[in-house]
């Protein structure tokens, strides 16, 4: 009797893994990336379109509308007055930080919910955290200062995706814990190269990392080193290469 009860927890068991494997796997396949161009991606996530720094109005002629929209930062590339005012409708969420609100049209200003670096909040089923994004050493000279603009955690079913935006490897990012997927930039001089990129990641160790907003003033970053460094010393993280920049 001991040998069938026994038998029957151990199927239990993994009957119970077999669940939450599936589940997981369930949870990761909701989202869909879509490389828009450089540091601008949409994340279609349980049905939601979640914009990140969109740039380039004819480039969202065929894209869905969005039901949010994160900005990082003031520069051009991440911030662009003309497609922002082209895909913003009637329910569009805006996030961003005090610096990009000071600088919005007034008529979209209404539609900001305006975080701060560790502000937490939930908008739309999700759970969003302003993570820091600054340059190293810091100086007040620096292209990123520390306070300006705003990485970000995504957060829902215990999936987490986090958007670094223009960033050094900060102690804030390798700090990060539990992230299923993680967009990291890398083109010196603006962010950090891929020697630092690979360094950061392994201290906070993604799920998934996708090397993104990787064009320099020279070309690009060598992002096929950044996957060699990584998984020399782990293997384990996945290193998923999308196409951010040969769209027509």
């Amino acid at each position: 009797m001991k040998k069938i009860i026994s038998f029957a927890i151990i199927i239990l068991v993994i009957g119970f893994l077999i669940i939450r494997t599936k589940k997981n796997e369930n949870i990761m396949s909701t989202i869909n990336v879509d490389p828009v161009s450089h540091a601008s991606m949409i994340l279609n996530w349980d049905g939601k379109n979640l914009y990140t720094d969109p740039v380039g109005v004819d480039l969202y002629a065929s894209k869905p509308a969005p039901d949010m929209v994160l900005l990082t930062d003031i520069h051009g590339d991440h911030f662009d007055v003309d497609t922002l005012k082209k895909v913003t409708k009637d329910n569009t969420i805006i996030v961003a930080p005090r610096a990009v609100l000071d600088i919005m049209p007034e008529e979209l200003k209404p539609k900001v919910r305006m975080m701060s670096n560790a502000d937490i909040t939930s908008l739309l089923g999700f759970s969003v955290e302003a993570i820091p994004m600054y340059n190293l050493p810091e100086s007040d000279k620096s292209f990123h200062i520390k306070g300006r603009g705003n990485g970000y955690v995504i957060e829902k079913d215990s999936m987490r995706v986090y958007i670094s935006g223009d960033t050094s490897g900060i102690p804030e990012m390798k700090n990060l814990k539990n992230i299923d997927m993680a967009f990291v930039a890398m083109n010196l001089p603006y962010t950090m190269g891929v020697e630092e990129a690979a360094d950061a990641t392994l201290a906070f160790k993604p799920k998934k990392v996708y090397p993104y907003h990787y064009r320099t003033p020279d070309g690009f970053s060598d992002v096929a080193r950044f996957k060699e460094l990584l998984n020399a010393k782990d293997p384990a993280i996945e290193v998923i290469q999308l196409d951010w920049y040969t769209k027509p």
